[in-house]
Order: structure tokens, then sequence, then C-alpha cells
């Protein structure tokens, strides 16, 4: 096992590495607007798990994902070239849902607020169900008599 502060230094120059190679462009006319998110190696230096998003319709997403892909010898030579490792990480591409993950969370706010503006509604016009004051009081024993 590698040391934890070595794996993050190492994602973080793969990170690099591969966003100024797909800055500089691929020569596959699928690939879109794609930004690298995030970088995973695993302890012992030999597989890197590379997220990335992309802008525009699904389409586009499965066009991009299929060019990186198709690509990921060449973005392992770049990587190669790159680390002065004496091994080569392998890399995997993994499609981050944070955009996603983003709008869902917002359509649950969104909900929790309107739930709440219902429940204020409601609350400013309720009604006690009994009397407004449903404690028993004290009786006079002069009114009684």
């Amino acid at each position: 096992m590698a040391d934890p502060a070595r794996a993050a230094k190492m994602a973080d120059r793969i990170k690099e590495l591969v966003a100024r190679r797909l800055e500089r462009g691929l020569r596959d006319p699928r690939l879109g607007f794609v930004t690298i998110t995030d970088v995973k190696v695993t302890g012992d230096l030999q597989h890197a798990s590379i997220f990335y998003t992309v802008y525009g319709t699904p389409e586009e997403r499965e066009d991009s994902a299929a060019a990186l892909k198709a690509a990921t010898g060449m973005l392992r030579t770049e990587v190669g070239k790159g680390l002065t490792t004496r091994l080569t990480p392998s890399l995997e591409f993994i499609a981050d849902a944070i955009p996603e993950t983003a709008a869902h969370i917002e359509s649950l706010l969104q909900e929790a607020r309107d739930r709440d503006v219902a429940a204020r509604e409601l609350a400013s016009r309720a009604q006690y169900a009994g009397d407004e004051d449903p404690y028993v009081k004290p009786r006079d024993l002069d009114e009684e008599d």
C-alpha cells in the first residue's frame, strides 16, 4: 500500500494531465464539452478512476463516453509520460452524476418549501376542535346555590 498522501498527489497529477490533454483536443468528433471533476487512485497506485461530466444532451453524453473509452489507451500513454512512476495506472472513465444529483436535490428542496407554505396556510386558517380554552375552570360556589 502506498502512502495516502502520495495517492492523493498522484490523483491530482493525473487529473491535471488528462484535463490538459482533453483541453488540447482529441481527434474524435464525438467528444463534447468534458470536465474532469475528480480522480481516485487505488492504494496500490495501479488503477485510477476518472470522474467526468459532459455538458449537453444525453446523446452527447453517450457519444463523449464512447470517445473517452476509445481514447483511454492514448490518455494512459500521456499519463505515463507525465508521471514519474515505474508503472502507469490503468484508467477508467466514470460519468459523474453531479448535475443530475444537484437537480434532484433542488427539486426536493423546492417541494419542501411548497409543503411548508401549504402547512403555514393551513395553520393560519385552523380552528379549535372544541372550546378555545379546554381546561377546567374552578367553579364559583355562589353561582350554583
